[in-house]
């Protein structure tokens, strides 16, 4: 070990020598950074080099022990991040479990690169803990050289520093994927880093620590806009809610406060200052009042906007301020004081929106309302067209889950073949043509939100066996891993089928059936509901342009009220459309 040390030292000073006697330290050397059997990632590795030896003046042999603050100073610095740090331990607890077994450990440092938080492989702790990889620990560039935390705060972007890429010898030990996190403002704040002892550097590595940094972001933007109007929204209607989704907080009077990376990135834009300040009228189709009765027409479904710039289409949902107590949901009325009277906010939830008093889907909704905070299953039962998912993405919204994700799968639209690897996921190379950074499966999507199975009498026997396991042991298992991942997530199930006759048939698992069933909720048809008269004006409205309301005369109602609609509710909008 100690000549391979040595070996490192005079392989660092020859590279940045021979670098800067090129008098172009930002052109490559020939073979300046090369070696039998490795490459180094050139520019950037040995532009850190130059700093490390001629700006810090650190020598590459030094074993001095890493500098550590104090505990005073340690707890002084988490208190002042004390929202990412909330963020950050679930994301980083669920990027653990993700690569727990492979050697890694998963740090957060603040801006000054002083490692506040620490998740560890038992198996790398103590090594670890010899590097100086402890809270407390100093992991700037100017204080450990080279490395993947200090590194990635000095150039501000998601990279890998790998085993002989580390200025001091006594870290080439390590394989290190940083990715930066910025505030609201672009500020950088910390870096989120997962570091072991793997011989492969794997982008794989990074590629997770990115998608977890992004989702703190997220998560800590929401939080910390939680008292303003939040518009999130992305191209497709199906990503509204998830990690790539774009969000912007909105004052009462429609001007935009505060934007996320991915909503500048969403709308082509490079600066915050080109949106900060300006009303939402100026970015899309809409006013801020507008967009509030789109969500009201719309019960909370993502609409379709137009940017006023390129014309691209997007959707998105209007989120309310955050009560004292309760969870974020989607507008259901107008702001609170402030906003013009005709927008005040009628009371009640997303799942209050679905009926208009007819008594069968009331009690569905009480009874979804009784267990929204309970880890009970619920079952749907309804015909084909009664509005399952829109119940479960209701009853998701109406929950303390409301801000995280709510993904729904169909089993019966995914072939056979496809469905374990969407829902369990997979590893890197689990099977021939699998994706070689992985994927992560329906399940850990929704890990923390709510998971809506529709059409799940259709789920293949072989996968139902493990989807029960899942659900008893509330973890799993990817396809080409061994190391099971928490899970908490909300179960929602949907079926137009008889399980019963199923089970007696041989096609569901009985104990499956019993587990999915803490509640079971029957959709009424359209056909049998008393209030269809008033939905049927009410999804008229909703169809009609802004202000261009439809109206409806009796003669033509009592016709619609007369069919049988066997499409229910589903078919409504293609017969009540101008």
């Amino acid at each position: 070990m100690l000549e391979i040390a040595v070996e490192h030292v005079k392989r660092v000073r020859s590279v940045v020598h021979k670098r800067l006697e090129s008098n172009h330290a930002l052109e490559p050397v020939p073979n300046a950074d090369r070696e039998p059997g490795h490459a180094l990632t050139g520019n950037r590795i040995t532009q850190s080099w130059i700093r490390c030896l001629n700006e810090y003046q650190l020598d590459p042999g030094a074993c001095n022990d890493p500098e550590v603050v104090s505990p005073s100073e340690l707890q002084a610095r988490q208190e002042g991040l004390a929202d990412l740090q909330a963020v950050a331990k679930v994301e980083m607890a669920n990027l653990y479990q993700q690569l727990a077994g492979s050697g890694y450990a998963i740090m957060l440092t603040d801006r000054d690169g002083v490692l506040l938080n620490y998740f560890g492989d038992p198996a790398f702790t103590h090594a670890a803990s010899k590097t100086g990889l402890m809270p407390g620990a100093l992991w700037s560039e100017r204080a450990q050289g080279t490395n993947g935390m200090g590194t990635c705060l000095f150039e501000q972007r998601p990279l890998t520093v790998h085993q002989d890429e580390h200025y001091l010898s006594r870290n080439i030990g390590l394989s290190c994927a940083a990715a930066p996190i910025f505030d609201h403002e672009g500020e950088l704040v910390g870096v989120l880093d997962a570091s072991g002892e793997s011989r492969l550097a794997q982008q794989h590595t990074l590629a997770l620590v990115s998608m977890s940094v992004q989702m703190i972001e997220n998560r800590v933007f929401l939080h910390q806009f939680r008292h303003e109007y939040i518009v999130r929204f992305h191209n497709r209607p199906e990503f509204v809610g998830t990690l790539s989704e774009g969000a912007i907080a909105l004052s009462v009077t429609g001007k935009v406060l505060a934007a996320t990376r991915c909503a500048l990135f969403q709308l082509g834009l490079h600066c915050r200052s080109e949106i900060v300040g300006r009303d939402i009228s100026e970015l899309f189709n809409v006013t801020f009042c507008g967009l509030v009765d789109s969500s009201i027409r719309k019960a909370f479904h993502p609409v379709p906007i137009f940017e006023t710039r390129s014309g691209a289409r997007f959707f998105a949902v209007m989120y309310q301020p955050v009560a004292n107590t309760g969870a974020r949901s989607p507008v259901r009325g107008g702001p609170d004081a402030g906003m013009p009277a005709r927008l005040a906010k009628p009371a009640g939830t997303p799942l209050d929106a679905l009926h208009f008093g007819d008594p069968s889907m009331s009690a569905s909704v009480d009874t979804a309302k009784r267990v929204l905070e309970r880890k009970v299953a619920v079952l749907l039962y309804g015909e084909t067209g009664t509005g399952k998912e829109m119940f479960a993405r209701a009853a998701h919204l109406s929950s303390s889950r409301a801000s995280r994700p709510f993904v729904a799968i169909n089993c019966a639209s995914i072939p056979e073949a496809l469905i374990e690897s969407e829902l369990f996921g997979y590893r890197s190379g689990a099977f021939t043509g699998a994706s070689k950074e992985g994927q992560r499966g329906k399940l850990l999507q929704a890990n923390g939100g709510t998971l809506f199975l529709d059409e799940i009498g259709d789920m293949p026997v072989t996968l139902q066996a493990r989807l029960l396991r899942v659900l008893e042991e509330r973890e799993v298992i990817p396809l080409g891993g061994d190391t099971p991942i928490k899970l908490d997530i909300h179960l929602i199930s949907a079926t137009h089928c008889d399980l019963q006759q199923k089970i007696g048939q041989g096609t569901f698992r009985e104990d499956l059936y019993y587990r999915l069933q803490g509640v079971t909720i029957t959709l009424p048809p359209l056909r049998e509901r008393a209030d269809r008269r008033a939905l049927i004006r009410h999804l008229a409205g909703e169809e009609s342009d802004e202000g261009s309301p439809v109206e409806i005369d009796e003669q033509l109602l009592a016709l619609l009220d007369r069919q049988r609609w066997p499409g229910n509710v589903r078919q409504l909008p293609t017969c009540c459309a101008p």
